[in-house]
């Protein structure tokens, strides 16, 4: 049957429209007409999507069917309740609930729809995780089971979390938008709320879009020198931190959510319910066709709305004038004028960026060299463009993606262009993170879908591509030029960068211009460009480069023998700091391998060790003699050994000892074979050293085959000593001498090993540093592209980096890059000199040709396209707030409920306290009475199974403080015989009258402090969180047990102060909750050490000579001027302040940190304090200003005290 068909479709007769039109065929397909199949069903969905039903724009031929089946659905849903609406009883001032019912859902859908991105496959991801989780089985032995690309798991999560909101967020805005249209108010006000709308969407929108862009640009209007609103990172040389939030954008980010959230949705609402019953009216569409149209329109409207709204004032205020005055016979009610106007316009303003390019392009006094020709041929490939490519990404090259065989023969990634890709990869990350935020922010002025922007640096230069814009969403893909372009692409980089008010041009003479102001010819020139300059100081986190040539650090013996040196400390400090040190110690074949090593007489002569570079090279013995390794390396070893948790025996004679003097000897000779045994030559000496840096280790001589046994010893060891003895020689070029004390030498390496990522930029490690913001990272680098072939010691350090944002007309990159496909694909021009990508500064040719897929141009990075939410913006969040979910309100209704507790709590002034009666020796709060000025503290530490009474006084030297009366406090233990409790005291000067008239209790029931008017006494302990004292910091348990030592004092006006350890066995000994913050604070002051110095019969306790001192009391701050945060003051060198601990060094920094930073507004309690000229080195300030240790949640800073505003003492 089928056959017969086809003999019968051939023996038809063929019309010769079908004959004419198939040998058009190459003509069509030539200009762009007829593209592929996929192509066109991709491309007419999404016009079909964004032209009628509102949709984003599109990144796939599944996205596309996938946003337009939601599209059809969702008009389907709404289909059945607008019918039944428009089948119900209308009259003039009467709409039926169930249109209202409809437009609820109208705005609530439309909403959703909006905020969803038009690519699935997240969503689809996210609904696999959590219907089908995997288990990840790691394989410790593979290097990439540690490497895990961070990115999908924060954007299932940013998925997860506005599904949530959308969950609260659409029911709110069906039932208020809901309410409103129910209410009438669309019927009664009319007309007059027609044009207050009208009047709103025109005023909103004017300034929104129009007045503030052009006043935050570069050059507004083209005709200013400088924006007229500036950002404060406006004028710094180098940024710190995050860009500030200026008052301009807050006031754009709330006139932004105001229109599109509410002004939008009632000017549609209102359409809808004047034009409703006239679509649906017989002698127009009937009811069945008119709600179809209507549920269509409203959808587009709305959804367009909430998306983008950057042009929409434009449309409706055209829209409304022009059938309102013009032709308004030709009106179709006002809401369907406003749906065709709204396509119309959308297809206008395309046609006015391609004329706008091809008069910029063709502009006889703009044509340069090369460009006679193609100034008029490349506009008419323009329509070329409309048809969507199938982008090809340009990947980066290491050993995870690359065969053995070519990595053995030539690293593929050893050019700058592939190594260099990573750091486009990373500026991709961080636009992922805040691109969205800062375009709703205002700081990329206006944009829409399918705008290029430039990213512009000291070298980096990306070209940054917008494919889909949401309802805070924005899906972009990133391009990156290369780091050392050709001339032309400089030449065009130097036009981005130069400034233009310096010109004092006007036509041919140079008469000057007005201040602040440019000149004729500036202005001009600047009208006359299809590029513009937005921003010049735009604040994007990224990595500075630093490049070294190794060369030149390794040129003379010297140098390279300390880098040999550094190199033998490194091994031994890994080794002695392995955990698998013990089991290396015990294993017998590495016992029989390393047994002659064991002979004190032994020497090991290998060739390759040089008495230049080896400086335990024994000169009697040529050679490395056990005795020599000794003489040089054994304090270091004695040293490292020590610093282990069970130190071991470090002998001259010691196992240990072989160990480390074994692989010394194996780690030299394997940098002498990669060397091909000419260390002394520089190139053969760095071609081996950056073998041995990126692991390729050679065991060549039988006595090293010893290794073998386990081969973590090159991993662990061998490895990562090469790897640090590179920082460790680049340490030693500002503090030559600093090294020398082994107790500073292994800070460094401990510090570098927290800090600092040390990797080949093959190894997949170093790229999943990079992306995940790991602060600092060093590699060797060795380049072999054009006939050079050096070696580079790069370093990064993470910072936030200053970019040019600059604006490129769509048209014209869609129009250069159609050119080139159409040169390069249909006339088969490949000369890589042709003049179509020849420098041309008006459009920026070179770097746009440059930027396109490959093979058409040659961008050394092209990432997947990325999306941005605004979810993840955190001055978004702080200015709008957080996302709505039901977890989220959980979490503020409880965090309000501790707050208000906290502060009830805080807030008592007058009145006894309920808890007196069940404290032992409690003092009770009275308000105006004689104890008000009355200054007590009471130290309480359990003792033994007892408690001790203490008399706290303060004398009559306390400065502003008034005058004291001795009460007696007895402090009893009837909760627990083993609690750690204290009583501390703060005076402030600032508060002294304040104090001195009235008196606070700060009392909580879950709180183990309470106040008198100017002290704390303890209260009732908390039993439901306890801190066990054998978790604690053996710096602190020390300090404790120094406690412990002190006798009792006198009875006579002095107290009896019994401190007791709890000892270890026991494991009831515990330190109240409220107490575990301020134990370091309170252990880090002098107190106890004045004890001893207090005589007898004196009014003062040793607790109250230290009394005035702020450091003796856990008080709260809050951040008012982050910029006096000192960020790297716990990785000094010169060790300038004496930590409480050294856990709370090493956290309290920017190393520590990671992507979190303390900001204006935070709030923390303090837990110790450096004081200029403090006789205790410990609380002894190096500057002249006083430095708080502050806690915030569970990170520390430390901040100079002027940059805090003080909350009060922490109860």
């Amino acid at each position: 049957m089928t056959w017969e068909f086809v003999l019968g479709y051939m023996d038809r007769k063929i019309y010769p429209e079908e004959i004419l039109f198939t040998l058009c065929f190459p003509i069509v397909f030539f200009i762009g007409l007829l593209p592929q199949v996929n192509t066109f069903v991709m491309y007419l969905c999404e016009q079909l999507d964004i032209h009628v039903f509102g949709g984003n724009a599109t990144t796939s031929l599944l996205a596309a069917l996938y946003s337009f089946i939601c599209s059809i659905v969702a008009v389907a849903l709404l289909y059945g309740l607008c019918y039944g609406a428009l089948k119900d009883s209308w009259d003039g001032q009467h709409i039926p609930v169930l249109f209202s019912v409809f437009c609820g859902l109208l705005v609530a859908i439309s909403y959703h729809l909006s905020r969803q991105s038009s690519d699935p496959s997240m969503l689809f991801s996210l609904v696999q995780s959590k219907l089908f989780p995997t288990s990840e089985d790691k394989n410790p032995e593979d290097p990439l089971s540690e490497v895990k690309d961070p990115l999908p798991e924060k954007l299932r999560n940013s998925v997860s979390e506005r599904l949530q909101s959308d969950l609260v967020v659409c029911v709110v805005i069906g039932v208020l938008y809901f309410a409103i249209h129910v209410s009438t108010v669309f019927t009664v006000l009319q007309p007059i709320l027609r044009y207050v709308l009208y009047a709103l969407v025109g005023s909103v929108g004017f300034i929104t879009h129009y007045v503030l862009p052009q006043l935050r640009k570069q050059l507004p209007w083209h005709c200013f020198s400088h924006p007229l609103l500036k950002t404060k990172e406006y004028y710094q040389f180098e940024v710190r931190n995050a860009a500030h939030v200026m008052w301009f954008e807050k006031l754009h980010i709330w006139l932004l959510f105001v229109e599109k959230n509410i002004i939008y949705p009632l000017i549609v609402l209102n359409e809808l319910s004047s034009s409703a019953k006239a679509i649906a009216s017989p002698k127009r569409l009937d009811a069945e066709l008119g709600a179809l149209i209507i549920t269509i329109a409203g959808m587009k409207l709305l959804r367009s709305s909430f998306s983008n709204p950057t042009y929409q004032y434009v449309t409706v205020l055209f829209t409304v004038l022009f059938f309102t005055f013009d032709y308004k016979h030709f009106s179709e009610t006002m809401l369907l004028d406003l749906f065709f106007m709204s396509i119309l316009f959308s297809k206008l303003w395309e046609l006015f960026y391609k004329l706008r390019f091809v008069y910029t392009y063709i502009a006889p006094w703009q044509i340069t060299w090369g460009s006679a020709f193609h100034a008029f041929a490349q506009p008419f490939a323009v329509p070329r463009i409309l048809s969507k490519l199938q982008h090809i990404l340009t990947k980066r090259v290491d050993h995870s993606n690359t065969r053995l065989a070519s990595q053995l023969d030539r690293n593929p990634g050893s050019d700058d262009n592939n190594l260099n890709s990573i750091f486009y990869e990373h500026l991709t990350r961080s636009l992922q993170h805040s691109l969205c935020g800062d375009l709703l922010l205002g700081r990329w002025g206006n944009y829409s879908t399918g705008d290029c922007f430039i990213l512009a640096s000291d070298y980096l230069n990306a070209l940054v591509h917008l494919i889909e814009i949401g309802n805070g969403l924005v899906t972009f893909q990133l391009r990156g030029l290369e780091f050392r372009g050709t001339y032309c692409q400089q030449r065009e980089v130097e036009a981005i960068t130069e400034g233009v008010e310096e010109d004092e041009g006007f036509c041919c003479c140079e008469p000057g211009h007005i201040p602040h102001v440019l000149s004729f010819n500036a202005a001009f020139g600047q009208r006359w460009l299809a590029w513009e300059v937005l921003v010049t100081k735009y604040v994007l986190e990224g990595y500075s480069i630093t490049d070294n040539s190794a060369a030149s650090m390794l040129q003379v013996f010297d140098l390279r023998k300390i880098l040999t040196t550094y190199y033998v400390k490194g091994i031994i400090y890994y080794v002695t700091s392995s955990p698998k040190l013990e089991e290396w110690l015990s294993n017998e074949t590495m016992q029989e391998g390393l047994q002659q090593c064991a002979d004190p007489a032994y020497v090991d002569v290998d060739p390759t060790f040089n008495p230049n570079i080896d400086e335990d090279y024994d000169h009697r013995l040529a050679g490395i003699s056990r005795e020599s390794f000794c003489v040089i390396y054994l304090n270091w070893i004695e040293y490292c050994c020590s610093r282990r948790e069970k130190p071991l025996n470090a002998d001259k004679d010691s196992s240990l000892v072989t160990l480390c003097y074994g692989l010394c000897v194996l780690g030299r000779r394997a940098l002498g074979t990669a060397s091909h045994h000419m260390s002394s030559n520089l190139e053969s000496f760095l071609y081996g050293l950056h073998a041995l840096f990126k692991g390729d280790f050679r065991i060549s001589s039988i006595r090293d085959e010893w290794i073998f046994a386990d081969m973590e010893l090159l991993r662990k060891v061998v490895v990562p000593g090469i790897r640090m003895s590179l920082k460790l020689h680049q340490d030693h070029f500002t503090s030559p001498d600093e090294y020398d004390d082994p107790a500073v030498l292994y800070e460094a390496i401990t510090s570098h090993e927290q800090n600092l990522v040390i990797a080949h930029e093959g190894d997949p490690a170093w790229r999943s540093a990079v992306l995940s913001n790991s602060p600092s990272l060093l590699a060797l680098r060795h380049v072999m592209d054009d006939g050079t072939n050096e070696y580079k010691i790069i370093m990064l350090n993470k910072r936030h980096l200053i970019f040019r944002v600059i604006k490129v007309n769509k048209e014209c990159v869609r129009g250069l890059w159609a050119g080139q496909q159409q040169e390069l694909v249909f006339l088969r021009n490949r000369n890589p000199e042709r003049g179509s990508i020849q420098n041309a500064k008006q459009a920026l040719r070179n770097m746009i040709n440059s930027s396109c897929d490959q093979p058409i141009g040659y961008p050394i990075y092209v990432s997947p396209l990325t999306t941005s939410y605004s979810d993840s913006h955190d001055q978004l969040k702080q200015i709008l707030g957080g996302a709505i979910s039901l977890g989220n309100i959980k979490n503020f209704i409880v965090s309000t409920w501790h707050r208000l507790r906290k502060g009830c709590g805080a807030g008592c002034n007058s009145g006894g306290n309920i808890e007196d009666s069940d404290a032992v020796g409690g003092a009770s709060c009275t308000s105006n009475s004689a104890t008000a000025n009355d200054s007590q503290s009471s130290v309480s530490q359990g003792g033994g199974g007892g408690g001790s009474n203490m008399t706290a006084g303060q004398g009559s030297g306390a400065g502003l403080h008034p005058p004291v009366t001795p009460h007696p406090a007895t402090l009893g233990t009837s909760h627990s015989a083993h609690s750690v409790q204290s009583s501390l005291v703060r005076h402030s000067p600032a508060r002294a009258s304040v104090a001195s008239q009235s008196s606070y209790c700060y009392s909580s029931r879950h709180s183990s402090l309470r106040t008198s008017a100017t002290g704390f006494v303890p209260c009732r302990r908390s039993s439901t969180s306890q801190l066990s004292l054998r978790n604690l910091p053996s710096s602190i348990q020390s300090r404790l047990s120094m406690v412990n030592q002190l006798e009792p004092l006198s009875q006579t006006g002095v107290v009896n102060v019994q401190h007791g350890l709890p000892s270890s066995s026991s494991s009831s000994q515990s330190i109240p909750a409220c107490k575990q913050h301020a134990l370091v604070g309170f252990l880090g002051t002098d107190g106890v050490n004045n004890v001893p110095d207090a005589q007898p019969g004196t009014n003062t306790s040793p607790v109250n000579q230290t009394q005035t001192k702020r450091d003796d009391v856990i008080y709260r701050i809050q951040i008012m001027d982050p910029s006096q945060v000192l960020e790297g003051i716990n990785l000094s060198k010169r060790k300038e302040l004496l930590w409480p601990d050294e856990t709370i060094r090493l956290k309290a920094g920017r190393n520590s940190w990671k992507d979190w930073s303390p900001q204006e507004g935070m709030e923390g309690h303090v837990i110790h304090r450096w004081v200029p000229c403090s006789r205790d080195p410990g609380t002894r300030s190096h500057i002249d200003k006083t430095i708080l240790l502050v806690q915030i949640e569970d990170k520390y800073i430390a901040v100079i005290e002027t940059g805090v505003l003080e909350l009060g003492a922490e109860v």
